[in-house]
């Protein structure tokens, strides 16, 4: 309830004057215009600071909370249509701040001291106590009720005048009352002039501090007082707001970030009334999490913030102009990351934070300095504008097709009122408060409120597979008073209510406001709201008014921010290169001082030869000393190549081909759908070599979505199996298994399919048992049938119920027409109508569904459910059947089937009238209503006799339990986070192998307090605790390096024991209300330290927000690289915050696959994306670093060592033109072939053992040791390549007496041996040898021969003769082979050693692989997978787990009808509505029989 403030119209402010605030609300006083008017505000409480008792923080939230659920108006700055009380605007925002210490129920007075300018003011409990108090004068507000209806009238000063009477509402406590006096005015005594000179001072002190450029700085007191009420006010909305109020101002960075942690629902101000740390009470801020010692402050802080951001939105349908003073969201769609003015900045920015590129950046300014340089600075900039060109180019296109998607979007057509008449507008073009009309199959615009549908009674149907995954239907309401409206433009187009509701926030199944019409106020809740990317179904058409648009709307707040990813080899070579350019400096200062020694020592007294340059002062100390300085430059500049741009080129060459190969493997083509797998970004192919964690959707993701009529047990014999004929074994199910032919049956499905025709023939030949087992089938159901194209379409609340009712039809059981007294089914070919007595719908407690019918004089209950429940309630006698079913069901079980048990009961008519009089009674008890009617279903649920059972096949993709085996043993821990029901995601988890008997333990945490969800953690934490604790560690080694006779036992041991661990392990289930508590930063240790040790997670009921939180927990604590994979919008923030976002091609649409890195048809193909190409190219990817820092190094420090020789005066060994190219031409193609074709063991092997893949969990290929080796390797080749050709050639003469002695011989000789030194290394290296690498290799070779004799004679280079004048020489033969020897023969040594005495697996499957190609066939069945089909413990019924309560008492109450019997002129009795407002809770049961 809101605050009065009672203030007489013009009145003069003094000290000593009392403002009463109290929690009431008054209609404003009559009188002639000026009398005094009634100033309405909302009182809006911080909290209290960590010092504040609990006292002062109950009684700021009872005032938080009363004023939040009055939501009256406040009045604003004069000029704006606000009343002016003395002079200056009222203080329509009170802020309590943290030094005010109320005592429950006792008045406070408190001192005011208000500013001359009447602006701002301060509050305390006593003068020297002051704090600063902020009210917002400054911004236009609304004017409250209050104020609209007073008329001004003037009135004499003096006291504030009593509060009017107040409307009907609430009284207020006294303890929730506040007397204000105050203390002091500013100016007063002072007279007029010199009041109005402050005021005047004040406002010229406010604009020069403005003009500072300080956001923020030098503002004074009042005004920054006011600018914080400001930012609290726009919080505040008012219940009758003027259509004059400027627009809403834009948030503040602050308040952006406080809105985005009250996204992570990890504080929540104000969701509950209850107390603070202190208070007791069960709020989000309250007591229900409880803070460490040293946490309280920080909680209490952010609590106080968001307290000050909460809010809530106004909306005024078909009123445009009113609505866009809050500036809302548009329905605009915007996932790109660039615009046209900002992709240059943006792009370079993200490019640049590749430190590898700002270095060679600072080299290209340093090489446009020709004193220091002794390369030309076109070797530098080429390749890096190469390298950001490219780079550039890649990411326009990623964007451009992220900007393409947005505007498929953007563009759809929507029909909108305008004018009262519907006119097409584009989704975009949509605003907040337009009514718009949507249509069958069609997706919803934005976030609606339901106004009007062509359903009866308001309802209407909808499919939530983009939210949650779930293709079920869904029943939405709108409220009677407007469904009147129907489509009636006219009526739709000038509906004026006016909508008070939450904030824009991600949760799906919450939302709450109000609705102002009519002089009414109708509650809204999560029931009357469409939300955005939901499809309309079996619903002709319906209206509704938007209340979220754009990114408001709940789909895209679940939607992440598109994030640049970087995968750890990048982070890595960033680590890397700043040790590189320390190491480079470290030789700049080396040969710096070197130099300068030289130059005092020697080089002074040669420069007549040497002669320095002009720049430099002729003393010896300070010539050396610059000549020094300008050395280091120089040397920085030639050797900066031992980090290459072209490392960076190749590193993008190899992954653009690595993409090419992904995207052109037929393999991973699904050739159903004509879907190949795409790789949708080219820079994290060997991130997919290092997965650790895979976070899976479950629906359409590991699941068809699709349920199928598998198999039946009726009367004690199985039907479904296909039995050979000649051995009696059952034969398994291919594509090629010729099914049922159904034709005969004119309403058949063709996409029904069923192998075992005995079932067939048994309903022909009128077999009761089998007749009276479809019969329940196509009775006892919730399904709504609806004619569409003269076709007969089935809409169920689950596919189980579908796939049920299917298969009745199928098998000439058609379920025709429902009433609400009435079910019409056609057993081949004539109709049978039943008139329905009765539903006892099913709910999760009861796992089971009934119904009672008569028909022809005869009552009979049929009944459905869980097969553990049905037989509970089974007569004694047929002991037989029931033994042979329990069999039956324990087959079906074992095979992941979902059963269910059929029952049926005949039931007396005097008995049946008993029950039913006691059952209305039951029904209208208004205390423990539940609890009597489940007593009431238990009388007659009993007694009843067996059918059969049902065995249903959620249909899992091909090859996911293999795939999730394979991905197991290659290390990979799997975690399924779903949006379904905890039991149907634990009977996938049995389907997949993800859970199995085997298992110590499955827990199951359901908790839904903080308190729970810790206790029940702990409790678990102990329990594995107290398991490992008495487990005998096993001595066996799961892999082993032996190579001999008994490799392959050892292969098989070694598994083996790996499935006895995997078999001896936990499992987790938690539910989405337990993991919002998990996740708290007190319980996400806890939890993540129960979930890391358990090896199977299943996360059920999560939304959208959820899963993406549980990925970033795993990204934060474990540092391990993640995969999240998923098919729907649903998936897509858990997509974008893993490392690597995988999109399955699914029935869900396209946005998974538009957010993701790589795209694949079916879950199976994640096997072959990580153990094979995840592999090869982090395997290819890793060997090709470590040759190209070996070679760039053997490269580089040769012209260190040559600084010794020459006076370290920055003189090159080689060619200019060699130092140019040898990156480019003479080295380049041998590593990219090595980098994009190199494979140490082909595709079958990879995932014939999948622990090759573990080397990339430990970064084992390439890392900082992996690093130094290879750089330690290529300094020893610099030096050995370096000094025995000087020293061969030092002091040489040929035979003919020719001088060999020369600088520019040697480094031909030395430039000539390093790249056949290079050549020999990488031909070692490579493991798969293809016409590319033969082609590269040798012709590389070949290549440099050429190139230096055309570039020497054609061009005539600098180097002219070198070369082939060593060439002539036998020194030069010798000196090669004799380098090339000494540098190969340790390498040779050193790989032998290791692979004959410590063979890894890769080894040892290597040579495996060569054996097997030796010889002409080797079983490949060494090493298995687990079968898909294993004995798992008997989870019944996914029926009972997966259906929804409620659609039972909406069909017997013909709420869901179309069209509605007469009750007076139908052949059965129409059920009355009780008084209410809607039907009893009899489920339809009549109140008297015929």
């Amino acid at each position: 309830m809101p605050v009065c403030w009672c203030r007489a119209a013009g009145a003069k402010v003094r000290a000593g004057d009392r403002w009463r605030a109290c929690a009431g609300a008054g209609a404003p006083g009559a009188g002639a215009p000026g009398a005094g008017a009634l100033i309405s505000a909302r009182w809006r409480a911080l909290a209290a600071a960590a010092e504040a008792d609990a006292e002062a923080q109950a009684v700021a939230r009872r005032l938080s909370t009363a004023s939040r659920v009055a939501g009256l108006g406040w009045a604003g700055q004069g000029g704006h249509g606000a009343r002016v009380v003395c002079g200056r605007p009222p203080p329509p925002l009170l802020l309590l701040p943290p030094p005010l210490r109320p005592r429950v129920g006792a008045s406070v007075r408190v001192s005011v001291r208000v500013c001359g300018d009447g602006r701002s003011a301060c509050v305390g409990e006593r003068p020297e106590v002051q704090s600063s108090l902020a009210l917002s004068g400054r911004r236009g507000a609304r004017q409250g009720p209050a104020a609209e209806e007073a008329p001004a009238a003037a009135a004499a000063p003096g006291p504030p005048p009593s509060p009017p009477p107040a409307q009907p509402q609430p009284q207020p406590r006294d303890h929730d009352a506040l007397e204000l006096e105050v203390f002091e005015v500013e100016g007063e005594g002072q007279g007029e002039a010199e009041g109005e000179g402050q005021r005047e001072r004040h406002r010229q002190r406010h604009r020069r501090k403005r003009r500072r450029a300080s956001a923020g700085a030098g503002k004074c007191r009042g005004c920054e007082a006011a600018a914080a009420a400001g930012a609290a006010g726009a919080a505040v909305a008012a219940e009758e707001p003027s259509p004059t109020t400027p627009p809403r101002r834009p948030n503040t960075l602050r308040e952006s970030l406080l809105s985005v942690l009250g996204k992570l629902v990890v504080w929540r101000a104000g969701a509950g009334t209850g107390g603070g740390t202190g208070g007791g009470g069960t709020g989000a801020g309250g007591g229900r999490y409880r803070p460490h010692a040293e946490s309280v402050a920080p909680s209490l802080e952010c609590a106080r913030g968001l307290c000050a951001l909460e809010t809530e939105r106004r909306i005024r349908a078909n009123d445009r102009e009113y609505n866009s003073q809050f500036n809302y969201a548009n329905n605009y769609i915007k996932t790109s990351k660039y615009t046209v003015l900002t992709f240059l900045p943006l792009n370079l920015f993200e490019q640049f934070q590749r430190l590898a590129n700002f270095y060679f950046l600072c080299l290209l300014v340093l090489q446009l300095i020709p004193a220091i340089s002794s390369l030309t600075w076109v070797t530098t900039a080429v390749p890096l504008i190469g390298v950001l060109l490219l780079t550039a180019i890649k990411d326009a296109y990623d964007d451009y097709q992220r900007h393409t998607s947005d505007s498929q979007v953007n563009t759809r057509l929507s029909k909108v009122l305008r004018g009262g008449r519907l006119a097409e507008e584009r989704w975009a073009e949509v605003q907040v408060g337009d009514v718009i009309r949507m249509e069958n199959d069609q997706f919803v615009a934005a976030d609606v409120l339901l106004l009007s549908t062509s359903e009866p009674n308001g309802l209407c149907f909808i499919e939530t597979a983009e939210l949650d995954g779930e293709t079920n239907l869904k029943c939405r309401q709108c409220l009677p008073e407007t469904a009147e409206m129907g489509q009636n433009d006219s009526l739709l187009g000038t509906f004026d209510g006016e909508i008070a509701c939450e904030t824009p926030n991600n949760l799906l199944n919450k939302f709450e406001g109000a609705l102002a019409w009519k002089q009414k106020r109708f509650p809204l809740d999560n029931d009357k709201i469409l939300l955005r990317g939901c499809i309309l179904r079996n619903t002709q058409w319906c209206y509704g008014v938007v209340i979220f648009a754009g990114k408001d709307t709940k789909l895209m707040q679940n939607s992440g921010k598109t994030k640049f990813k970087r995968t750890s080899i990048d982070r890595l070579l960033n680590f890397i290169i700043i040790g590189i350019v320390f190491f480079l400096l470290s030789m700049c200062l080396f040969c710096m001082i070197a130099c300068g020694i030289w130059e005092t020592l020697t080089g002074q007294y040669f420069q007549v030869y040497l002669p320095w340059d002009k720049l430099v002062p002729s003393e010896p100390l300070g010539g050396a000393t610059v000549i020094a300085l300008l050395v280091f430059f120089s040397y920085a500049i030639v050797l900066n190549t031992v980090v290459p741009i072209s490392l960076y080129v190749s590193v993008e060459v190899i992954r653009f081909a690595q993409s090419f190969l992904i995207n052109w493997d037929e393999k991973m083509y699904y050739e159903k759908t004509g879907t190949a797998a795409k790789a949708r970004t080219t820079t994290l192919n060997e991130e997919l070599g290092q997965i650790e964690y895979v976070f899976s959707d479950k629906t359409g993701t590991l699941t068809q979505n699709i349920m199928t009529f598998n198999k039946c047990s009726i009367a004690g014999k199985v039907y479904g199996d296909i039995i050979d004929e000649t051995t009696n074994e059952i034969l398994e199910v291919t594509e090629n298994t010729p099914t049922v032919d159904f034709s005969g049956n004119p309403n058949y499905e063709p996409d029904f399919k069923f192998y075992d025709g005995t079932l067939l023939d048994a309903v022909r030949q009128n077999n009761t048992d089998v007749h009276n087992f479809f019969r329940l089938l196509a009775l006892c159901h919730t399904v709504m049938p609806e004619e569409r194209n003269n076709k007969l379409e089935y809409q169920a609340q689950s596919p189980d119920e579908s796939a049920l009712v299917s298969a009745a039809r199928n098998f000439g059981f058609v379920f025709k027409e429902r009433s609400p007294n009435s079910i019409t089914i056609e057993v081949n070919g004539q109709k049978e109508m039943y008139e329905l007595l009765c539903i006892l719908d099913f709910n999760n407690v009861r796992k089971r569904m009934s119904v009672i019918l008569r028909r022809k004089g005869q009552l009979r209950l049929y009944c459905k459910g869980a097969d553990n429940v049905i037989y509970e309630r089974l007569k004694e006698d047929r002991g037989d059947m029931k033994s042979k079913t329990q069999e039956h069901l324990n087959k079906f079980a074992g095979e992941g089937l979902r059963t269910l048990c059929l029952a049926v009961r005949d039931l007396d008519e005097v008995f049946f009238n008993n029950w039913k009089h006691r059952h209305q009674e039951a029904a209208l008890s208004l205390q423990n209503r539940d609890e009597k009617l489940d007593a009431i279903y238990e009388e007659i649920e009993r007694d009843m006799t067996l059918l059969g059972a049902t065995a249903i096949e959620d249909k899992l993709q091909d090859g996911v339990p293999q795939t999730i085996a394979n991905l197991a043993l290659a290390g990979i821990k799997i975690w399924v986070l779903t949006g379904d029901k905890q039991e149907t995601a634990i009977n996938i988890g049995y389907s997949c192998q993800l859970l199995t008997d085997e298992m110590i333990d499955i827990f199951i945490i359901d908790a839904s307090t903080f308190e729970e969800v810790e206790s029940q953690l702990v409790k678990y934490r102990e329990s594995i605790r107290s398991v490992s604790n008495h487990q005998v560690p096993t001595a066996v080694s799961i892999v082993t390096f032996r190579w001999d006779q008994h490799s392959e036992s050892e292969y098989q041991r070694g598994q083996s024991i790996d499935d006895s661990e995997n078999g001896g392990s936990f499992a987790l289930v938690i539910n989405g209300h337990s993991l919002v508590h998990a996740l708290h930063p007190q319980l996400e240790k806890l939890f993540l330290d129960v979930a890391s040790q358990c090896k199977s997670v299943i996360c059920c009921r999560v939304t959208p927000l959820q899963k993406a939180m549980v990925v970033e927990l795993i990204k934060k604590n474990k540092k391990a690289r993640t995969l999240a994979i998923g098919d729907g919008a649903n998936d897509v923030s858990m997509i974008k915050a893993a490392h690597i976002g995988v999109g399955v091609s699914g029935q869900e649409g396209m946005q998974a696959v538009l957010a993701s890195d790589y795209s694949i048809a079916q879950f199976r193909f994640l096997e072959r994306l990580l153990l094979v190409h995840g592999r090869w190219s982090y395997y290819r990817m890793c060997k090709f670093l470590r040759y190209f820092f070996y070679k760039n190094f053997a490269f580089t420090l040769c012209h260190f060592w040559f600084a010794f020789f020459c006076g370290f005066s920055a003189q090159t060994v080689f060619d200019p033109f060699f130092i140019s190219v040898y990156n480019l031409f003479y080295t380049s193609c041998p590593v990219l072939a090595l980098g994009i074709f190199d494979q140490d063991v082909n595709d079958r092997y990879s995932i014939m053992y999948p622990r090759l893949y573990s080397p990339g969990h430990f970064d084992l290929l390439f890392n900082k040791k992996e690093f130094l080796r290879s750089a330690l390797h290529g300094f020893f080749t610099s030096c050995v390549l370096f000094l025995i050709p000087y020293g061969t050639y030092k002091d040489g003469v040929s035979p003919k007496g020719h001088v060999l002695s020369d600088h520019m011989l040697l480094g031909s000789v030395v430039a000539t041996i390093l790249v056949i030194v290079v050549t020999a290394q990488i031909a070692m290296d490579t493991s798969y040898w293809t016409m590319f690498n033969h082609v590269t290799v040798w012709g590389s070779l070949t290549f440099y021969f050429a190139l230096q004799f055309f570039y020497n004679f054609v061009i005539h280079g600098a180097y002219v003769g070198s070369l082939s004048k060593a060439m002539s020489e036998a020194t030069f033969w010798f000196t090669t082979v004799l380098t090339v020897t000494v540098l190969m023969i340790p390498v040779l040594a050193w790989r032998f050693y290791f692979v004959d005495v410590k063979p890894t697996l890769s080894d040892r499957v290597r040579l495996k692989q060569r054996l097997a190609q030796l010889r002409s066939r080797q079983s490949q069945d060494v090493l298995r997978t687990p079968s898909a089909r294993r004995t798992r413990r008997s989870i019944r019924s996914g029926y009972a787990f997966a259906h929804q309560e409620g659609f039972g008492r909406l069909i017997t109450s013909g709420k869901i009808m179309r069209k509605l019997p007469r009750s007076n002129g139908g052949d059965f009795f129409f059920p009355s509505f009780s008084n209410h407002g809607g039907p009893s809770n009899l489920g339809g049961v009549p109140t008297h029989m015929e």
